[in-house]
């Protein structure tokens, strides 16, 4: 006789079913996640079990809200990095392997830095970033700041401004909060000079 194990609306008939549903109810607990909770595991060193068991080590450089898609960063002994990206549905468990120093979660922010940030030393950037702030909220412009580091700008919840805060560092799918957002910013730059 074959045992039944019911399931929401689903039934398996044998072992191998149940063991599936096993999996995919741990590996939907990472999806159920909120960005805050994977937020917590940025710069930290994890193990990450994936789908058909599968390991990924690494430095978690950054976790998608929408995916739930892990970023990890490798050093390697060359002094170069490997990127692994890692699908947030094919996610089944993330162990911390160890927290992050102050180094190495530099090492991390400056990965994919633009040559133009580098340029600027972080006191010059937190100028820049304040300055621009009270600009656009003097424009009427709803800004917060985000991130771990507070780096990052965001306007109306619907466009990002990274470091070093021209122009070109706006990220909107919005077009025409884009535009517009990226005209305030060359003005700010235009009277301030």
């Amino acid at each position: 006789m074959r045992g039944v194990l019911s399931f929401g609306e689903k039934c398996w008939a044998n072992s191998s079913d149940r063991r599936k549903a096993s999996q995919l109810a741990t590996m939907n607990e990472w999806m159920k996640k909120t960005p805050l909770e994977w937020q917590d595991y940025v710069y930290k060193e994890v193990k990450v079990t994936a789908s058909e068991k599968k390991e990924y080590k690494g430095w978690v450089l950054t976790t998608d809200p929408v995916s739930a898609n892990i970023v990890l960063v490798n050093f390697l002994e060359d002094g170069g990095m490997s990127v692994t990206g890692v699908m947030g549905h094919a996610v089944q468990t993330v162990e911390t392997v160890s927290d992050g120093d102050r180094s190495v979660r530099e090492k991390l922010t400056h990965l994919f830095m633009s040559g133009d940030c580098q340029a600027y030393n972080p006191e010059d950037l937190e100028e820049r970033k304040n300055s621009l702030k009270k600009w656009l909220e003097k424009n009427h412009i709803p800004v917060t700041e985000q991130g771990e580091s507070q780096r990052t700008i965001c306007v109306a919840q619907v466009l990002t401004i990274e470091p070093p805060y021209g122009p070109e560092n706006c990220i909107s799918s919005n077009e025409i909060i884009l535009s517009r957002v990226q005209d305030l910013i060359q003005g700010h730059l235009t009277a301030s000079q």
